[in-house]
């Protein structure tokens, strides 16, 4: 289904201001855009997610499966695991995502993947410590939906290619139905 509406999540590090963030949003207007900010605790960051999802939509009148939904590292990690867990999505909007811890790349974050079956968008830096290109193409030949790489020549975990990835965010959900 066409993205109706963006829910919007930050890294575990920063809040709902971040610029990637307020990029998007400009990016994606008129899109209904939240940009909401997250405890640190994962459960309690998934019922936040659901639970703004639920406002966001209800205030735009847009069905479930409309909503898109993602974010930066751990915003967008907690998104695609309530999404897995049975939020309804159109599509998910993953930045910097964070596949292992540095420097532990046997300890993966991707036991949900097999349950993601909406087209998914990973944009991340060749450079990240959190998971290389050929360690995030490997693992997420697991998620049964569409998945879609972009990578950022050079770019770190913390790239700050605000543009560029309003951009690619934006031509990227006018893709997806």
């Amino acid at each position: 289904m066409k993205p109706g509406a963006l829910l919007l999540t930050p890294g575990a590090s920063a809040d709902r201001n971040h610029s990637t963030l307020r990029a998007i949003e400009a990016g994606v207007a008129p899109l209904p855009v939240a940009r909401l900010d997250l405890p640190t605790r994962p459960a309690a960051a998934i019922q936040r997610i659901r639970d703004e999802a639920a406002a966001l939509l209800a205030a735009n009148g847009k069905k479930p499966k409309s909503l898109a939904l993602g974010g930066r590292s751990f915003g967008g990690r907690m998104c695609s695991m309530a999404v897995a867990e049975g939020l309804p999505a159109s599509a998910l909007v993953l930045i910097s995502y964070p596949l292992h811890p540095p420097g532990k790349p046997d300890n993966l974050r991707i036991e949900h993947f097999p349950s993601l079956d909406v087209p998914c968008l990973f944009l991340s830096g060749t450079r990240d410590a959190f998971a290389t290109p050929d360690e995030l193409e490997l693992h997420t030949k697991k998620i049964p939906g569409a998945v879609t790489h972009v990578w950022i020549e050079g770019g770190a975990h913390g790239f700050k290619k605000d543009d560029e990835v309003a951009a690619t965010v934006a031509a990227w959900l006018k893709k997806v139905r």
